[in-house]
């Protein structure tokens, strides 16, 4: 192991995420027999496989994912010692990771605009994907924030709200409900056709808990991925949903789209800036938790 480089590992890494030699070597912008030569040479040091594929997946072997997590504390160890250096010298920079679950990013790029222009000299990188992944990374300590509506609760983690997260039921404009003024009984809303995020989300889970707890089941019709397939959805009449006020600019005239006003609604949630417990926060981390909590609000909730 002494004779592997850092970049056999940093291609491992990559294949693994992606499950495709190809995509890795698009990704570090080399020739995919450059990955495979790269990859062989690493598999002769170890003696043993790191890769198998299975049908037309490839997928790490008991090995190779031992490897991998090597290559994480790895990597994570060069990265905290760059900070810590940058830091002896008094310098404003660095880089900075964050995860986030898909509903943040209508918020959080409009936060890094404004804390990019104060601080130019800290890289950010930003992760988008489902609540079930957010806390994944979180749990290897991938990042150095993460952001999310629904802490985890068996980890042992730091918690600091940031952002009101009102959830709201959401229909088409010409919905035969968009004109009830008055609230409309969670018991009608169960017999109306539901879209829903896909199992992961934590918007589903907060949905599904409320509901549950008034027992009531949901008659979910279809799961989409992604909040914007959610909003064609409900414009092309599939049915309602429930949504961040965070993805939806109601104030636009002329919006296909409009909350109903239902018993118990909006869900009042929080967004929360999250870290693992007694981390060791660089200083381009901690100027950024204190920029969120200083200011974070202000920003997000600032008319465009």
């Amino acid at each position: 192991m002494k004779q592997a480089t850092f970049h056999q590992l940093q291609i491992l890494e990559a294949i693994a995420r992606h499950r495709s030699f190809t995509r890795a070597a698009e990704e570090l912008h080399l020739t995919q027999p450059t990955v495979s030569q790269q990859m062989k040479q690493l598999t002769q040091l170890i003696g043993m496989p790191l890769i198998e594929q299975l049908g037309k997946r490839l997928y790490l072997t008991e090995v190779g994912r031992d490897v991998l997590t090597a290559s994480h504390a790895i990597t994570d160890r060069l990265q905290k010692l760059e900070s810590t250096l940058n830091d002896l010298k008094g310098l404003e920079k660095g880089r900075l990771s964050l995860a986030t679950t898909t509903t943040a990013k209508y918020f959080v790029p409009r936060l890094l605009g404004t804390f990019h222009q104060r601080h130019p000299a800290i890289d950010v990188q930003i992760n988008i994907t489902n609540q079930a992944q957010v806390l994944e990374r979180l749990a290897r300590n991938e990042d150095d924030l993460y952001f999310t509506g629904r802490p985890p609760k068996d980890l042992d983690v730091e918690l600091r709200p940031v952002l009101p997260n009102p959830l709201v039921v959401v229909a088409a404009s010409h919905h035969p409900l968009a004109q009830e003024t008055k609230p409309i009984s969670l018991k009608r809303m169960a017999e109306e056709s539901f879209i829903l995020r896909e199992v992961g989300s934590g918007t589903r889970s907060i949905v599904e808990q409320f509901f549950n707890e008034n027992r009531l089941d949901l008659n979910v019709v279809m799961e989409m991925n992604s909040n914007e397939a959610i909003k064609q959805g409900i414009i092309g009449g599939l049915g309602i949903s429930v949504l961040s006020l965070h993805t939806l600019s109601l104030a636009v005239a002329g919006n296909p789209l409009t909350c109903l006003n239902v018993e118990g609604f909006p869900l009042q949630r929080l967004w929360y800036a999250v870290y693992p417990k007694g981390k060791q926060m660089s200083i381009a981390a901690q100027i950024f938790l204190n920029f969120l909590l200083t200011e974070g609000r202000q920003i997000v909730e600032k008319p465009i």
